[in-house]
């Protein structure tokens, strides 16, 4: 037999979470609330070029107890653009991101609320300026009578577009569409060149025409005898923070026949209180509660207004925190004074006001004290943002913030030469501290003088000093000391200490061994020396020859060429250049010339005596053997002595 079955645990949850959400929904919907004003803003401009961003902002001016449903709709030219539903009463923004043209039109706006709504005034956005369309051609050549593709393309543009397509400046073809690009085929049946362009137009409303008037007729409007009232308790202007503050919202007049009658109590957007007839508001007074006090009430859709101005007299004033000194460096003492300047004297004396002291929202005072308060200059870094506050009869004011940036002192400066450095040439010194807060004051010094000074005060700008030091020692004169806090002395760097350049001097190629003994076969040696800084290149070279005979490098002040097994062909003229960072010198010429080996020239005398015997021996047998033939034997003689005369001239004289 089929018995019910009763309901499940789950399904009983369910329907009790769907009966408190209901409860909640109908709450939310009751809950009472005063419409002030809805209103439209197109920013930056109601008009403006084409590729803006326009945001257009809704804000509606709501006064409520509690939660709120809100929904708002954009129009642009009576059709719906946007909507959306909101709790919060933030702005609703709706954005035209890169606007175009086809955006231009009235734009309004209109909120709902639980029974009311409310629509804001229309405001005209106007879009100028167009993009250049782009014309393309499948086939630039192509026969008569036939079919090409033509297209054309507006970039970035939205909306009803109408093309237009043109030959020889003839309009050709036209074609709408609701997109930025339009393609078609066209027939060209005329032979010769013709020119092609296209250009487009967006399709907006068009300006309404006003009509005439009417017919005028008379209506009468009769005032409802119903006003509301605002009191405030207590009397009077003498209002002043501490006091407790009533103020209560009614309807004077006939309120017969006055059904659905609300009042509202509010200040500003906050809705205090609301009722049928009355709505009082209670509060503890401050002086940021002065301002004017609303009351309405509202019968059906007419709403009336009236209004107090309520003002508040401050017990005491709001703190004011101040330092000394107004600048600090790290590990100096800081004075702050924490003051109210204006206190009513008839309520308390200044000595009721007690004060603390916050850094980066931490209290650095464990208790109220008379508003002086000294941070030690032991603290690393003094660095923060300061606050204080002031306390009496239960009322607390906060000062404004005080942010402190205490400066680093600078540190030890390093001084270095841009650059090469060279004797009796202008070079640049550079002075430069890792740590120290601007500005930061150099003075560069040679011994005990003062050469020169400046001030960096921003941090891409460097302390260079111009320098020309006539010896490679003063280079040790040179220290620059840097300051940026006159109450304490100067840092000094460390001495100048870099490589100098002496330039080159005095010159001189000397030959090995001497001039007068070089000799063929021998080795001869070339050296070049010089005075100034190596490293230096030198260079020997024989004259009448462009390119050196040997270039080397040396770290030494000399260096030297050799030349192997010597010859009349090195008989000649030659130099030497040397060369460093700084300049160039070139030694005086020296002349060398060979000299004939020994050994050739004991050959030509042996030659010659060998020539002499044998003449004289051939001399004697000749006399032995003709003594009638003297006058031959005495030419043969003659002629003898001069062969040995030219050969000893011969081996006695240089070769060429």
């Amino acid at each position: 037999m089929w018995e019910p079955q009763q309901p499940s645990v789950r399904m009983v949850t369910r329907l009790l979470l769907l009966t408190s959400a209901l409860l909640s929904t109908c709450q939310a919907v009751e809950s009472p609330a005063l419409f002030t004003s809805v209103t439209l803003t197109l920013e930056p401009s109601n008009a403006v070029s084409q590729g803006t961003n326009v945001t257009v902002r809704c804000q509606a001016l709501v006064s409520s107890s509690g939660f709120l449903n809100r929904k708002y709709t954009i129009y642009k030219d009576n059709t719906v653009v946007y909507t959306e539903s909101i709790t919060t009463a933030e702005d609703l923004i709706y954005s035209l991101r890169m606007a175009r043209v086809a955006n231009t039109g009235k734009y309004k706006c209109k909120v709902n609320i639980p029974g009311k709504e409310l629509s804001s005034s229309s405001e005209k956005l106007t879009v100028t300026g167009l993009q250049t369309p782009v014309l393309s051609v499948d086939k630039r050549v192509f026969s008569e009578g036939e079919e090409v593709t033509v297209g054309c393309k507006a970039p970035g543009e939205s909306g009803a577009i109408v093309f237009y397509f043109y030959k020889d400046s003839k309009e050709l073809y036209e074609e709408r569409v609701d997109a930025n690009h339009v393609e078609t085929r066209l027939r060209f049946n005329n032979a010769g060149d013709h020119r092609l362009h296209c250009d487009y137009r967006v399709i907006l409303l068009t300006d309404s025409v006003p009509s005439n008037a009417s017919n005028n007729v008379v209506v009468t409007v009769k005032e409802l005898f119903i006003t509301p009232v605002i009191s405030v308790r207590p009397h009077g202007s003498m209002i002043i923070e501490g006091d407790n503050l009533d103020i209560s919202c009614s309807v004077s007049g006939n309120l017969q026949n006055s059904s659905g009658l609300k009042v509202f109590l509010s200040k500003g957007p906050t809705l205090l209180s609301s009722g049928q007839s009355k709505a009082n508001h209670s509060m503890r007074a401050l002086a940021e509660h002065s301002g004017e006090f609303q009351c309405s009430l509202e019968v059906g859709n007419v709403v009336k207004r009236a209004t107090e101005n309520v003002r508040i007299t401050e017990l005491f004033s709001q703190p004011v925190l101040t330092m000394y000194p107004t600048e600090v460096f790290e590990r100096e003492k800081i004075t702050l004074t924490c003051k109210s300047t204006n206190y009513s004297s008839d309520r308390i004396s200044s000595s009721d006001v007690k004060y603390s002291i916050y850094k980066d929202n931490y209290t650095l005072t464990p208790g109220s004290f008379n508003g002086i308060y000294v941070v030690p200059g032991v603290v690393p870094n003094s660095s923060g943002i300061y606050s204080c506050k002031a306390d009496a009869r239960m009322i607390s004011k906060y000062s404004a913030k005080l942010p402190v940036q205490a400066k680093v002192l600078v540190s030890k400066p390093e001084i270095t030469a841009i650059g090469r450095v060279i004797v009796g040439k202008p070079f640049q010194v550079r002075c430069h501290s890792d740590r120290g807060s601007l500005p930061i004051e150099y003075t560069l010094w040679k011994k005990y003088s003062e050469v020169n000074s400046t001030t960096v005060q921003q941090p891409h700008h460097q302390a260079i000093f111009p320098v020309t030091v006539q010896h490679y020692s003063d280079m040790q004169d040179y220290k620059c000391e840097a300051r940026n806090n006159p109450k304490i002395d100067t840092v000094v760097s460390n001495k100048l200490n870099t490589t100098v350049i002496v330039p080159l001097s005095n010159p001189g190629l000397s030959v090995v061994p001497d001039l007068l003994e070089v000799t063929e076969g021998n080795e001869m040696y070339l050296i070049c020396g010089v005075e100034g800084s190596p490293p230096v290149t030198f260079k020997w070279y024989r004259r009448g020859n462009v390119q050196p005979l040997f270039t080397t490098t040396s770290t030494q002040s000399s260096a030297s060429h050799r030349i192997k097994g010597v010859g009349n062909e090195h008989s000649g003229t030659y130099y030497c250049e040397a060369i460093n960072y700084a300049n160039m010198v070139r030694s005086q010429p020296v002349t060398v010339d060979v000299k004939m080996a020994t050994w050739k020239k004991g050959l030509i005398v042996a030659c010659c005596l060998l020539v002499v015997a044998l003449l004289a021996l051939a001399c004697v047998l000749r006399y032995n053997s003709k003594r009638g033939k003297r006058e031959n034997a005495a030419e043969l003689s003659v002629w003898s002595g001069c062969c040995c005369k030219c050969l000893e001239r011969e081996a006695g004289r240089p070769r060429q």
